[in-house]
């Protein structure tokens, strides 16, 4: 290992992520070390770490890499693995942007959840770090049968099981503050909706295909914003208000605000979502390996 390595900090929507550009998968990322970055008092500090490498390069991406050369070897704040983030796929195309890989335009990402297409807008800046807006093609939602419940504080609300690529629990709620703190997981029932965790939203109404939302993300606690969650609680509140485009026929966009930003969801007849909101590469820097490698220890 290299006595330093370069990283870099981007957020979409204030879900911040720290880089790890890598594109030849070189650099041993196990989770006690992303979550030694991802730790924001003796760290960089991030809710995730976005891996950046190479399909080819990457053993879970070879068979991805004939249609996205990159792939995003996406981490939670613990060191976990998951299996997409919907902010991180933003904040990743940017970063791409950002380092010469690609122009604004159209290009694809290989995630643990598929391939995602991105759209990066011409609003942002040579340098690749205003805070144009970037869309992502999240795939279809899928929504496993079952009654599903959430927990807070002794009180409980159903909640939408939806999937986009992770698992959500989506309730409605009617004070974002009833969602307490959100640092511990909310408690969930049937045990077996979710058999490795899942990400909760408490979603509240603001108006007319406008919705506010908070999330505790499984393994980083609440964020300040989530895409996946976005786009779920998109799918569960047009299911909820009768809006369903494949059963009207026509596509549905909700406005989801989020604690740190504005996110544009589409769902489109064929099922198709897309999102839609800035990304911003923020810092760069230097990682001292030797730091590190200590923590390891």
């Amino acid at each position: 290992m290299s006595t330093r390595i370069a990283f870099l900090k981007g957020h979409g929507t204030e879900n911040d992520f720290v880089i790890v550009p890598d594109p030849e998968n070189a650099i041993d990322l196990p989770p006690a070390a992303v979550a030694a970055l991802c730790d924001r008092r003796a760290g960089i500090g991030g809710d995730g770490l976005l891996h950046v490498v190479r399909s080819a390069a990457h053993p879970e991406a070879k068979d991805m890499a004939a249609e996205a050369e990159w792939f995003m070897d996406y981490r939670n704040g613990d060191g976990s693995v998951a299996e997409m983030c919907g902010n991180g796929v933003r904040v990743f195309a940017r970063y791409l942007q950002h380092a010469g890989h690609v122009t604004a335009g159209d290009l694809a990402v290989a995630t643990r959840g598929g391939v995602k297409r991105v759209h990066l807008s011409e609003a942002a800046s040579d340098s690749g770090s205003a805070a144009g807006d970037v869309t992502v093609g999240m795939g279809r939602a899928v929504l496993p049968e079952g009654d599903v419940e959430v927990s807070v504080g002794g009180r409980s609300w159903p909640a939408r099981n939806v999937n986009m690529g992770n698992p959500h629990a989506v309730a409605f709620v009617a004070d974002l503050e009833d969602a307490g703190d959100l640092h511990a997981p909310p408690p969930f029932r049937p045990a077996e909706a979710y058999p490795d965790g899942v990400n909760v939203e408490f979603v509240v109404d603001r108006g007319p295909r406008h919705v506010a939302m908070r999330v505790h993300e499984r393994g980083s606690g609440e964020t300040r914003s989530c895409g996946t969650g976005a786009c779920a609680v998109a799918v569960a509140t047009a299911r909820r208000d009768g809006t369903d485009p494949a059963v009207t026929g026509t596509p549905v966009t909700y406005t989801v605000d989020v604690p740190g930003g504005t996110l544009v969801i589409t769902e489109r007849p064929d099922g198709e979502i897309e999102m839609t909101g800035p990304a911003v590469i923020v810092a760069a820097g230097e990682i001292d390996a030797a730091w590190l490698e200590e923590v390891l220890t």
